[in-house]
């Protein structure tokens, strides 16, 4: 009896692991957490009032660091077994069926996560961002526009292209791929954005992340099109293989 991790899969006959619904709610509970962190936890746990509220609040700059490391890393994860699934090397571990939805759920959680990073510094009184500027790209004038609008410009392209799973089947199979494609840049997007606008870029532990994740993608990166190539060419050469049919008479 076969196991399902082996049969074939279809990439372009998946169905959503997540509902919609589902996704809107995961999003409204990460929009819901930052803002009840921002307004509400002060004044229901006044013992950390010195750390969110004092002179030299460090809280919800801690919170949006490991928000957006979290972010990076599902987003990461998300991008490896994207390219696993393209590649055929997730058919051998563990499996298409199940890299496919650990694909479309780290996804998913790596946006939320983005957007509770994102909507967490409106607490942090160093940075004194708006609400309009953590929405806005390269509006931020007082705090690294160009790299914080990087990041900003990574969320939303990595919003269209997770929303882009519930309305393929509108959008059509082409469109889908060509889209799907900006997770590419989204992942640049993020890493450029955490060089070039995190505290915490000078230390090695940081560093050494950067490094691994990076290098880890980019060879998964290269063994698919040196896998896309080795399977053009082998079809290339089956077909030069096939005999031509003579005329019959």
């Amino acid at each position: 009896m076969s196991s399902n991790n082996s049969q074939p899969v279809n990439i372009d006959e998946i169905t959503p692991s997540f509902s919609l619904g589902g996704f809107s709610l995961i999003m409204l509970a990460a929009f819901l957490g930052a803002v009840t962190a921002v307004g509400v936890l002060p004044n229901w746990l006044p013992g950390i009032s010195q750390s969110v509220m004092g002179s030299d609040p460090k809280a919800f700059w801690y919170l949006a660091r490991g928000s957006a490391f979290s972010a990076y890393f599902l987003l990461w994860f998300s991008m490896l077994l994207g390219v696993g699934i393209t590649n055929k090397m997730a058919a051998i571990w563990p499996g298409l069926p199940p890299t496919i939805d650990l694909h479309q759920y780290t996804s998913i959680l790596g946006l939320a996560f983005g957007l509770f990073h994102g909507l967490i510094l409106l607490g942090d009184h160093f940075i004194n961002f708006s609400f309009f500027q953590i929405m806005v790209p390269f509006s931020t004038t007082n705090f690294k526009p160009v790299a914080v609008g990087i990041g900003q410009l990574g969320f939303y392209l990595m919003a269209i292209i997770t929303i882009s799973f519930y309305v393929r089947k509108k959008i059509g199979g082409k469109t889908w791929r060509v889209i799907h494609f900006g997770s590419f840049a989204s992942y640049l997007f993020a890493l450029l954005h955490g060089i070039s606008a995190g505290s915490d870029t000078t230390t090695i532990w940081a560093q050494a992340i950067y490094w691994t994740t990076g290098i880890i993608l980019l060879y998964m990166i290269v063994y698919r099109i040196l896998f896309s190539r080795a399977n053009a060419k082998e079809k290339q050469n089956r077909l030069q293989s096939i005999p031509p049919k003579l005329p019959t008479l």
